[in-house]
């Protein structure tokens, strides 16, 4: 992925208006208030401001507005300033009241904040989880139906749990019944789509007999404090959302998600040389993450892929299922290529754009 477009917005104003805008459009007005307050705190006599000051990169890419706005959410969640409480719930909408409410905050908590800045937002959304089942359930017309899964940058592996989700899908459901995750966003066929209006249903053999993750850092749901901080990513004022990661919460709880700590690149290479067992299509995806990966690993993952492709065979096919940025358009598309020993082998197919958060998905089928 290039960084062209929209995602290399790096002067910060622009950056910080465009990233308040798409809060705000997606449902998000409370949190893209406090995105416009960033511009105050720059300005201020504080380690964070100076830090937010001297930014070295891609503003927009690195999500360096959202870093900060998951910090000033975990000051509300974890009780230890709720003072942002009232602008999340809409009662204070005053752009300038806001600014000096945020500016006093990153004063009092300069430390505490200071850190948020270090690493990317851990943007583990299981509403993006629908378009990815979309991906399998076309994928399982065309190679096996029995899937072998493994999801980079899986973060808490809230998508890792997929498996354990009930999907509505147009008119497509997949899934236990019985799921507190149910995930059904508003479908929408587009205008390029065939007579198809919904993924194909589920046949009789769809199985995912494994699936498993991994990301640098990984966290761990069943730790409070660690499922806080992943919570502290989602922005307040979206409650389906936050209905959401505390359903992810209860079913890692349950079972934990199959996570380990490893680079991706080394990750996807080491399943890729593991034994395939006949019958079982190998597939890994992942979902608005290629965009944080170094040119120099994305490359060694397209170059591990096109080796395995070659081996692939009908009776061991392997797929790439990913939900990723369109950085010149902001567009997450739903692209899918698999490998069975035929002429059309590892060709992409656009099958869907989606919704961030997976609030819509527009199908196109093929």
């Amino acid at each position: 992925m290039n960084d062209t477009g929209i995602m290399a917005i790096e002067e910060f104003q622009a950056a910080l208006d465009w990233q308040a805008t798409h809060a705000h459009e997606n449902g998000a007005p409370c949190t893209a208030r406090v995105i416009r307050a960033l511009a105050k705190v720059r300005e201020s006599d504080t380690a964070t401001g100076r830090r937010i000051a001297q930014w070295k990169g891609l503003t927009l890419k690195d999500a360096m507005p959202l870093r900060m706005t998951g910090g000033l959410h975990h000051l509300v969640l974890t009780g230890q300033d709720d003072r942002l409480a009232r602008v999340y719930s809409g009662q204070i909408t005053d752009q300038d009241q806001i600014d000096r409410l945020v500016c006093e905050l990153v004063e009092t908590y300069d430390t505490v904040l200071l850190p948020w800045l270090d690493g990317p937002p851990q943007t583990n959304e299981a509403g993006r989880s629908a378009s990815i089942m979309a991906g399998l359930l076309w994928l399982s017309r065309r190679v096996l139906p029995r899937f072998e899964l493994f999801e980079l940058g899986a973060s808490a592996g809230v998508n890792t749990m997929l498996d354990r989700y009930h999907f509505t899908l147009g008119d497509t459901t997949v899934g236990p019944d019985g799921s507190p995750m149910r995930i059904a966003p508003e479908w929408r066929v587009s205008d390029q789509a065939t007579d198809r209006a919904s993924p194909p249903p589920p046949s009789p053999d769809f199985t995912i007999a494994s699936i498993c993750g991994c990301d640098v850092t990984p966290i761990d749901l069943s730790d409070t404090s660690s499922a806080l901080r992943l919570k502290s990513y989602v922005w307040p004022d979206a409650p389906v959302r936050m209905g959401r990661i505390d359903a992810a919460i209860q079913l890692a709880n349950e079972n934990p998600p199959d996570l380990v700590a490893q680079d991706a690149g080394a990750f996807a290479i080491d399943q890729l040389a593991k034994p395939q067992e006949a019958g079982t299509t190998r597939a890994m995806f992942h979902s608005i993450m290629w965009q944080y990966m170094p040119i120099e690993t994305q490359d060694a993952i397209r170059q591990a892929f096109e080796l395995a492709g070659a081996d692939a065979t009908p009776d061991r096919p392997l797929a790439w299922v990913s939900l990723e940025t369109d950085p010149a358009t902001f567009r997450h598309e739903l692209n899918v290529r698999y490998w069975a020993g035929g002429t059309d082998d590892g060709q992409s197919t656009l099958l869907s754009v989606a919704h961030p958060h997976g609030a819509w998905v527009e199908w196109f089928g093929v």
